[in-house]
């Protein structure tokens, strides 16, 4: 097997006609013959191109509604053959086989005919069998096969085959390879999960997971790891299927905050009122809901300004130019939003650094997905946390019920706390965050940090009294003892809403009867790790 080896033959077969001509048309000036199926040989015909038709090669016509036309000793043996093997010369030489040196396929639009709702059986008529078999075939080949499977290799091939006077390289063809081996996975586990959920089987014997390169970064989360970004083919509105409009490129940091402050954000319809939603490493430092989005921005700033500096925004409507020109007042590193006017981008765009993302929607809280995590030696997979509770779902458990103004902030505390790394305690007051105890090991740890930090901001605004003075608070789980309870009693909280659930429940209650307090249980815990 020598490195270099021409192409004399190709076999084009695909579902996206795009570049098709000018690809047949360099290929041909390098003298290659052309063979193709069906609508690309049609294409390749009408531009004036000389095919032949692969149902000329095997002698068996397309049939089957086209299910059956490449699945043949005659195209894979033209593929599979070791040109180097004295035998497979021999057999190929026996029967009439010619070789195939470039395959160019594109697979038929399965996950795009999921994304558009198709019915199962239109699902099933878009699973490409022919073109997968052709693709492991020539990629197994490829000391001597080329294999394209996405438009954009178009260049890069006929850029080699110049380079190299109509040949191709092993190095290049090992690259070309591994393509199409990736894109034959991820086109299987597409299929695989997609059947998976068509019969609402919860947990399959094995479970794929694939993606397509966004971009590579410039490192993950620190300067020594290598890091890329992928996209999983949802159409889900998000930091994934956003456009950018300005500013540096994202960082990993950046992509991970980006999207737990956007996921945050559309927990409050705009239909409801503007919402904003600050976030300082994947945890909420201020949220907020008010009559403006201006008034949003800022009461969701003076939860804890200090975190708010280098921090993510996320908005739950289009940016307007009087929240822009108070947003451009600190350094901020990302605002993402459905939206945005002319005036807000024109005042953004002195701040070239500031990334503006616009997504053209908010994603549903409610959308069921699955989320992973990698750990040592398997992967952990789980229903995305889409667990609303309403007022009706609320259960009063003791002797002072919550005013309905209290029962709106529980709520909303209660949506934030979802988002907050465990254990997670949110004091909210009048639609704003006044507090935030994230990630720590003891609840009455976060609800003393909360505290802390609704103390410290009343200071700053030179309040005479803390921030959670009358404020709502939330936990994400059960108290397990009433020191945490009582810790957010003494911070100036006058209502709780927990999930309930620990043995230790009616000690609990007692406790928050005994210092006044209003409580709701949830019977729903938001771990989030």
């Amino acid at each position: 097997m020598t490195d270099l080896h021409p192409v004399r033959r190709a076999l084009l077969s695909v579902s996206d006609k795009t570049g098709l001509i000018e690809l047949g048309q360099a290929l041909a000036a390098h003298g290659v013959e052309l063979l193709s199926t069906g609508g690309t040989a049609k294409a390749l015909r009408d531009a004036g191109l000389q095919v032949k038709d692969v149902s000329d090669i095997t002698g068996f016509p397309e049939m089957m509604d086209g299910r059956v036309k490449t699945l043949h000793p005659m195209v894979h043996g033209g593929l599979l053959a070791l040109r180097g093997n004295d035998t497979h010369v021999a057999a190929m030489q026996e029967h009439g086989i010619v070789e195939i040196d470039l395959l160019v396929v594109n697979l038929y639009p399965f996950e795009e005919t999921v994304a558009k709702g198709a019915d199962y059986n239109t699902c099933i008529e878009n699973i490409d069998i022919g073109g997968p078999a052709m693709i492991r075939a020539a990629s197994k080949n490829h000391g001597f096969v080329n294999v394209v499977v996405d438009v954009e290799d178009y260049d890069a091939l006929l850029a080699e085959l110049d380079a190299n006077d109509g040949q191709t390289s092993y190095k290049f063809r090992q690259w070309l390879s591994q393509n199409a081996y990736a894109r034959t996975a991820a086109y299987d586990a597409a299929v695989s999960n997609w059947m998976a959920n068509a019969l609402e089987l919860k947990a399959p014997r094995r479970r794929a997971v694939a993606g397509q390169l966004a971009q590579t970064l410039r490192y993950g989360e620190n300067p020594h790891q290598d890091a890329a970004f992928y996209l999983d083919g949802s159409a889900r509105a998000g930091v994934a299927t956003a456009t950018q409009i300005q500013g540096k490129e994202l960082s990993y940091n950046n992509i991970n905050d980006t999207d737990a402050a956007f996921e945050l954000v559309s927990e409050f319809d705009a239909a409801n009122g503007p919402a904003v939603a600050i976030i300082k490493h994947a945890n909420p430092c201020g949220v907020a809901q008010a009559a403006t989005l201006t008034e949003a921005y800022q009461k969701a700033f003076d939860c804890d300004r200090t975190s708010a500096f280098g921090g993510i925004v996320a908005l739950n409507m289009p940016l307007d130019a009087t929240t822009a020109q108070e947003i451009v007042q600190i350094f901020t590193e990302v605002v993402i939003a459905p939206g945005a006017s002319d005036e807000a981008k024109a005042i953004f765009a002195s701040k070239k650094n500031l990334r503006l993302l616009l997504t053209d929607g908010l994603p549903n809280p409610k959308d069921i997905g699955m989320t992973t995590r990698q750990v040592s030696g398997g992967m952990l997979v789980q229903d995305k946390d889409v667990g609303h509770r309403a007022m009706d779902d609320l259960k009063v458990v003791t002797k002072v019920a919550p005013t309905d103004a209290q029962m709106r902030d529980l709520l909303f505390a209660w949506k934030v706390a979802k988002h907050v790394k465990s254990n997670a305690i949110v004091y909210v007051k009048d639609g704003q965050t006044v507090g935030v105890g994230a990630g720590q090991m003891s609840r009455l740890d976060s609800a003393t940090i909360a505290g802390i930090k609704a103390k410290r901001m009343s200071d700053v605004l030179e309040l005479d009294e803390s921030l959670a003075k009358g404020s709502a608070v939330a936990s994400d789980a059960f108290f397990p003892f009433a020191d945490g309870l009582l810790e957010a009693a003494a911070a100036g909280a006058t209502c709780v809403i927990q999930p309930g659930g620990s043995m230790r429940d009616n000690e609990v209650i007692a406790a928050a009867d005994e210092a006044g307090l209003a409580m709701v249980f949830t019977g729903m815990r938001h771990f989030r790790h």
